[in-house]
């Protein structure tokens, strides 16, 4: 990890990682304006785009009125006899941890209930990829692709995040493929966020992540 600096892609906690040798903060022009481009020139080629479908059951909660047991009053109304197969679709974002193995760093609600799920990077290509495994509590996923020439990101020690670090985040927000934005670390060992008793050691971030 860059001294100072924490990378977010695109997951719900902010993930520290170990960023290419660059300096954190350089000039873009001959004026010396302060620039992160050096630095997300680098980062980006890591960060990729998550497109997923799949299919869910959806219920009318009107089924369960007593009313509707009567086959009569279903087919009167138009009501199914059953839940009703709905296709899903979710973006995401995440982060090559593993150029060698294809390993991605993921959500775990992203990929949830997917069969299929395509991986775009920045240089547009695009891959198939399968998962390899995923914890709810934490919402994180591992999926892998098959591809070469790709740029990885390795997971530094988040116990060294603290508060006044900066923060760059990179997703895919809406679609909107590779946004930045950036702020600093807020706060570190946050808990009582959800159910207590998952994971409870957050990093927070003032840094915008939809």
């Amino acid at each position: 990890m860059i001294p100072g600096f924490v990378l977010a892609a695109g997951l719900l906690c902010t993930i520290p990682v170990q960023a290419p040798a660059a300096l954190p903060w350089q000039a873009s022009d001959a004026q010396g304006v302060p620039s992160l481009a050096p630095l997300l020139e680098k980062i980006n080629p890591a960060v990729v785009n998550i497109a997923t479908r799949g299919t869910t059951e959806v219920r009318n909660p009107l089924m369960d009125h007593p009313m509707f047991e009567d086959p009569f009053f279903r087919r009167f109304f138009g009501m199914p006899d059953g839940p009703q197969v709905q296709e899903t679709q979710s973006l995401g974002s995440g982060v090559i941890v593993d150029a060698r193995k294809g390993y991605i760093l993921t959500n775990a609600h992203v990929i949830k209930g997917a069969d299929e799920i395509k991986v775009n990077l920045i240089d547009e290509r695009e891959f198939t990829a399968k998962v390899i495994g995923a914890d709810e509590e934490t919402d994180v996923a591992l999926i892998q692709i098959s591809a070469k020439n790709l740029t990885e990101l390795a997971l530094a020690d988040s116990d060294k995040a603290r508060p006044g670090d900066f923060v760059v985040a990179i997703g895919n927000p809406f679609g909107l493929r590779h946004t930045v934005t950036s702020g600093i670390v807020s706060a570190t060992g946050r808990s009582g966020i959800g159910d207590p008793d998952s994971f409870q050691d957050y990093i927070q971030t003032d840094a915008s992540i939809n």
